[in-house]
């Protein structure tokens, strides 16, 4: 194992750590959103989206925080090839890349959670629509 095996990951864990930050951002200005149409309103539908957020909140957090930690393993791997300790490093390394598996599979599934969002608005819009009719 060499230096340069960990230094690989960099990029794709920041690039996944700022996917992670773009989709946190996406859902608090969706939260707001809801908040301020619904204070009144408390339509099932709401109530369904509410409980799907704070589901998915929880999720990037925990995408989050399972990327950061194999950030800082794959930077501690590095450091332990630089001072030549290359069997920990290993051991760290491989570690490193659980946390970044693990927080992919969070990442699935808070999208696999976001399609339930989709389809409890087409509902409610379907719902209104037969009224219409």
């Amino acid at each position: 194992m060499t230096l340069t095996t960990p230094a690989l990951l960099f990029p794709a864990i920041s690039l996944l750590l700022l996917a992670y930050t773009n989709r946190f951002i996406v859902l608090t200005q969706l939260i707001r959103h809801l908040h301020s149409q619904n204070q009144e309103n408390l339509t099932d539908a709401v109530i369904g989206q509410i409980a799907n957020l704070r589901t998915r909140v929880t999720l990037i957090r925990r995408m989050q925080a399972m990327g950061v930690s194999s950030f800082l393993l794959c930077a501690l791997s590095m450091f332990l090839v630089f001072i030549e300790v290359i069997p920990l490093a290993q051991y760290v390394f491989g570690l490193s890349l659980l946390f970044l598996v693990v927080s992919l599979l969070f990442s699935l599934y808070e999208i696999m959670i976001s399609t339930r969002a989709i389809e409890i608005e087409l509902g409610e819009i379907e719902r209104n629509w037969k009224k219409f009719r």
